[in-house]
């Protein structure tokens, strides 16, 4: 695994409101995950810390985890360029994901498509 630039290392995310969340959130993965739209160039197993901040919460999360998906410029079907942070197992993971789904109940069995699936 290649050394992340500490510049790329921070992710910082603003969800403006559920319906973005719902694009973003990877309920499928083991601890849960993030899409994150960007130009920049990772690798699967890059890890990094993704400051998010939630629609109209105050306080931004912190939770550290791994690139699992990469969706590369000019992507087929129009994909938005990006990558997926898959959480790490941690208290602070658990916590972002418990507000994620918290904001998301009722749709996160949903049929609409999303940014990663």
């Amino acid at each position: 695994m290649k050394p992340v630039d500490a510049r790329q290392g921070i992710i910082s995310l603003k969800i403006k409101d559920a319906a973005s969340l719902y694009n973003a959130y990877m309920p499928f993965l083991k601890y849960g995950g993030l899409f994150v739209p960007t130009a920049q160039n990772y690798s699967l197993g890059d890890e990094v810390v993704l400051l998010v901040s939630l629609a109209d919460e105050a306080e931004r999360l912190s939770v550290v985890g791994k690139v699992a998906w990469i969706s590369p410029l000019g992507a087929q079907g129009n994909r938005t360029a990006g990558v997926g942070i898959h959480f790490n197992e941690s208290g602070d993971a658990e916590v972002a994901r418990n507000r994620i789904e918290n904001i998301l109940a009722g749709t996160l069995t949903s049929e609409r498509p999303t940014q990663t699936m």
